[in-house]
């Protein structure tokens, strides 16, 4: 073997160890808020360190929110939510022009006045309670990194995470996503239900006074640089 196919191996295993040590350090601060659901949380930072996106299903109380708003404060990013509902506009999500008066000249003109995807996290809030503009709005947002108001391209802050969240059971009043729509998610998590155990340890923690700083762990360069190391990985065909 000679020196240069050492070096390649010795700077491929600092960079994986890199990954993995980044891992755990998110994975300690989710544990300080989260009471297992490790197989969940596994899948998310998946999606998180190979630039894609996920959807969140399951049933009311099994703490998906909190999942997600916690992993936001576990990175160092901008992070929005939002709570979509049957008369959320797509201009609510994606921000609109305003005409505002110049004070100096007098003349008015129009300003963009940003929406709340303009942020690094996003928890899309039951996506499945807006009708299909709103929703098809958001999910342009995801694939192409962008939004276009008039004939202006807004180009959305990287890194670019949208975590969104459905209930599977209640359909009065709700918009099921197209399969085709899904396929803009790289995963689809179904969080179950906790065991026992883990039941008696959230009815401990919601019950106290004690409660859980959450400290941010990396940053956005840093995230980057992980997605960036995952896109080099070979994949068998």
């Amino acid at each position: 073997m000679n020196n240069d196919t050492f070096g390649a191996d010795s700077s491929a295993s600092q960079a994986i160890q890199r990954l993995q040590v980044a891992k755990q350090r998110i994975f300690d601060q989710l544990g300080r808020a989260i009471v297992g659901q490790h197989e969940v949380l596994e899948q998310l930072l998946i999606s998180l360190f190979s630039r894609g996106h996920c959807l969140l299903e399951g049933v009311p109380g099994l703490a998906k929110t909190l999942m997600i708003s916690t992993l936001a404060r576990s990175l160092d990013l901008t992070f929005n939510r939002i709570q979509f509902t049957p008369d959320l506009m797509p201009a609510d999500i994606t921000g609109t022009d305003i005409i505002e008066e110049n004070k100096s000249t007098g003349s008015r003109e129009f300003r963009f006045l940003e929406g709340p995807v303009f942020s690094n996290v996003i928890l899309a809030d039951e996506i499945n309670r807006t009708p299909p503009k709103t929703q098809a709005a958001m999910l342009e947002a995801m694939q192409e990194r962008h939004v276009t108001v008039g004939r202006v391209r807004h180009n959305l802050s990287d890194p670019f995470f949208v975590l969104a969240t459905q209930n599977p059971i209640e359909q009065e009043g709700t918009y099921p996503l197209p399969e085709a729509q899904q396929d803009r998610f790289m995963l689809k998590v179904f969080v179950k239900y906790p065991s026992f155990d883990e039941e008696f340890e959230i009815a401990r923690k919601t019950t106290s006074l004690q409660t859980e700083t959450i400290e941010p762990v990396l940053n956005g360069e840093e995230i980057l640089g992980l997605q960036n190391l995952v896109r080099q990985v070979p994949v068998g065909g």
